[in-house]
């Protein structure tokens, strides 16, 4: 009735099998971010990394859903996906690639996503997009470093960079094609008195699509020809994670939500411009992903060091899921 698939080096998928017909599939992502906690608890991250996504809390709800599901005897076919890298490394894609879902017949999928945004117990979703496509890019500018009392004898590989987004804050903004150029992470310079010779940006695109998540970057490689030309700095661009668009699909929409809105505070919230690799999933099967609200007057927002939604929230997302099974079954 119960078996544990292991194919990827971290994470698990969970089979509950009671009868021959096709499966559901509840997701939750595993992993943790590189960010020091702030939060005063017992059971504070110690080692620089911490759930700063809600992940553990995600974790927490699919496990109590599962034990639930083997406690009330679900006569449904379940898989309980716990998925590895999601913050970055597309766990999603890389757990498909495996070939295990190739052994069963999924019918649709669900997952949840916790956010202060909303008020506690707040259940927020929309039909289409719901997030948004997703791209790292990082970005090596290469230059030739020189004292800054002799500026000419040097490229300013940072001069270069600066240059470079000022020109993607030019881009024409056509608020019905909304996109986002996000540069999380720049570096640039060793020393004071010396012109850097080498800049890097980490940064991510946001589109509402694939397709125009990579007509962007194009379109930012064509700026760096320019800069290049201007300035006689050279660049390299490597492609990261690359997510694309989260879709809910519409007919399971219309099934699920009417049941949740009876039970929960129910919020039709349009898309947001959220990354998630849920995405690559909601293309493989219809799709119902939703956001559950943690605020209780806090707002700290998502990978913030103090993001620590309640306990309470454990039990409350096992019940969303419980009234999702309930109807569609």
């Amino acid at each position: 009735m119960l078996t544990i698939h292991s194919p990827y080096r971290t994470g698990i998928l969970v089979e509950y099998k009671v009868n021959e017909k096709d499966f559901l599939l509840f997701r939750a992502d595993i992993d943790a971010l590189p960010i020091h906690e702030e939060n005063q608890i017992a059971f504070r991250s110690k080692n620089n990394f911490m759930h700063a996504c809600g992940h553990d809390i995600h974790t927490s709800i699919l496990y109590n859903f599962l034990i639930h599901v083997l406690e009330n005897k679900i006569q449904r076919n379940i898989l309980f996906l716990f998925q590895p890298a999601e913050e970055s490394g597309g766990g999603a894609m890389e757990f498909f690639k495996t070939g295990i879902f190739d052994k069963f017949k999924v019918s649709n999928a669900f997952a949840l996503h916790v956010t202060d945004e909303y008020p506690q117990g707040t259940i927020a979703s929309s039909k289409g997009v719901l997030f948004a496509s997703s791209l790292e890019i990082n970005i090596d500018f290469n230059g030739v470093s020189s004292h800054v009392a002799f500026p000419q004898e040097g490229k300013n590989a940072f001069n270069a960079l600066r240059l470079f987004l000022d020109s993607v804050e030019k881009i024409p903004k056509d608020i019905s094609e909304p996109f986002i150029f996000g540069a999380g992470k720049i570096e640039a310079g060793e020393i004071r008195n010396i012109n850097p010779g080498h800049a890097r940006i980490e940064g991510t695109l946001r589109c509402l699509s694939r397709n125009k998540t990579h007509s962007f970057y194009n379109k930012l490689l064509n700026i760096l020809e320019g800069v290049k030309t201007a300035t006689g700095v050279d660049y390299s661009a490597e492609k990261g994670a690359d997510y694309p668009e989260v879709l809910i699909d519409e007919k399971l929409f219309e099934k699920v939500v009417p049941a949740l809105s009876g039970k929960f505070n129910f919020i039709d919230c349009g898309y947001k411009m959220t990354g998630e690799d849920f995405g690559y999933i909601s293309h493989q099967y219809p799709s119902f992903m939703f956001w559950l609200g943690t605020s209780n007057g806090e707002k700290f927002g998502l990978h913030n060091p103090k993001f620590l939604p309640d306990d309470s929230l454990i039990e409350l997302g096992k019940e969303v899921f419980v009234s999702i099974l309930k109807a569609i079954s």
